[in-house]
C-alpha cells in the first residue's frame, strides 16, 4: 500500500464516526419520514399505505390547521428575523468600541441570556409580560400609557419577537468577530479623506460584514421557522392559533392526535419551506454579499 493510499485509508477510518453517525441519526430518520409520510401510521394501529392522501389533505383545505400555521411561521420568521439581525449588529457595534469602559463586564452581560436554558428564560418573560402583575404593564402604567396583554392577547406574536431579540446573544458574537476583522486602515483612509462614521460605516463595515450578516441570516432563517419551544412552553399555541407555529403544529398531530404519518408530510412541507426560503437567500447574496476576492 503506498503512501497516499495510507492516508485516504486513514482519513475515512477517523470520518468513519462522523459519517454513521450522519447515516444513522440524520439520513435514516430523514429516509424513514419520507416513507412514513406517505402512510396512515399511529401506534394504536397498524400502519396503511395511502399514497399522496396526508399531502392532498394539508393542501385541499381539509386540515383547518394546516395554512394558519404556514402563515404564522412565516410571519414569525419575517418578524423575527430582521430584528435579531438588526439587534444584534447594532449591540456589537456598540461593543466594539474599545474606549467603553467594563467592555468585557458588557459583552459577557449581552450574551448570558443566549446560554440560560430557554425554559427558564420563557419562564421569566412570561412573568414581566403578565397582564396583572407583570414589569412591562407596570413600567407603562408608570408613564401612563395604555397596558398590553402581551402573549395572551392579539400581541402574542410581536411579544415573542422580545423574547427572542433578548437571546440574540450569540449571532452578536458571530458579529463581533466579523467587526473585530475590518483592517484598522481603511478607517484611518476615510478619515483622511474627510469621511465621518456613516461614510466609515456604508463604504468599509457594511461591505466587510456583508458575509457574516448573510451566514446569521441564513442561520436565522433556518431557526425561526423551526421555532417551537416559545410556543410549546408560553402560548400552546394560542391565543386563537395566533403561534401555532408549524413544528408546535406538528408536535400536536404527532403526540396528541397520534397521526404519526400526517406529522411527517408536516415535517416535509416545512422541509421544503426552509429550502425554499434559504434557496432564494443565496441567489439574492450575488447582489449584495461580497468577500474580500472581489472588486
Amino acid at each position: 500500500m503506498s503512501g497516499r493510499q495510507k492516508e485516504n485509508l486513514a482519513g475515512i477510518l477517523f470520518s468513519l464516526p462522523a459519517i454513521i453517525g450522519f447515516l444513522a441519526f440524520s439520513l435514516g430518520p430523514m429516509v424513514a419520514s419520507l416513507v412514513l409520510s406517505f402512510t396512515d401510521y399511529s401506534v394504536s394501529h397498524p400502519t396503511e399505505f395511502i399514497g399522496m392522501k396526508n399531502y392532498v389533505e394539508l393542501f385541499s383545505g381539509q386540515d383547518a390547521f394546516f395554512f394558519n400555521s404556514v402563515k404564522v411561521t412565516l410571519l414569525f420568521s419575517l418578524l423575527n428575523v430582521p430584528v435579531c439581525i438588526l439587534t444584534a449588529f447594532a449591540v456589537a457595534m456598540l461593543l466594539n468600541d474599545r474606549r467603553i469602559r467594563g467592555l468585557a463586564f458588557l459583552r459577557a452581560a449581552f450574551y448570558i441570556p443566549a446560554i440560560l436554558p430557554i425554559v427558564a428564560t420563557a419562564m421569566i418573560f412570561m412573568w414581566i409580560m403578565s397582564p396583572d402583575f407583570g414589569l412591562l404593564n407596570l413600567i407603562l402604567k408608570t408613564l401612563h400609557l395604555p397596558v398590553s396583554d402581551w402573549i395572551y392577547g392579539n400581541a402574542a406574536l410581536p411579544s415573542l419577537l422580545l423574547m427572542t431579540a433578548w437571546t440574540s446573544g450569540n449571532i452578536m458574537v458571530v458579529f463581533l468577530a466579523g467587526l473585530q476583522g475590518v483592517p484598522e486602515t481603511l478607517y484611518e483612509a476615510i478619515e483622511v479623506d474627510g469621511g465621518g462614521a456613516w461614510a466609515k460605516f456604508i463604504y468599509c463595515t457594511f461591505p466587510h460584514m456583508t458575509p457574516t450578516i448573510f451566514f446569521n441570516t441564513v442561520m436565522f432563517v433556518i431557526s425561526s421557522m423551526q421555532a417551537f419551544l416559545p410556543a410549546y412552553i408560553m402560548t400552546q399555541g394560542g391565543p386563537d392559533n395566533k403561534t401555532n407555529f408549524l413544528v408546535y403544529y406538528l408536535y400536536r398531530v404527532a403526540f396528541d392526535f397520534q397521526n404519526i404519518g400526517k406529522a411527517a408530510s408536516l415535517g416535509w412541507v416545512l422541509f421544503f419551506m426552509i429550502l425554499a426560503a434559504v434557496g432564494v437567500l443565496f441567489w439574492s447574496s450575488r447582489y449584495w454579499v461580497f468577500y474580500g476576492d472581489e472588486s
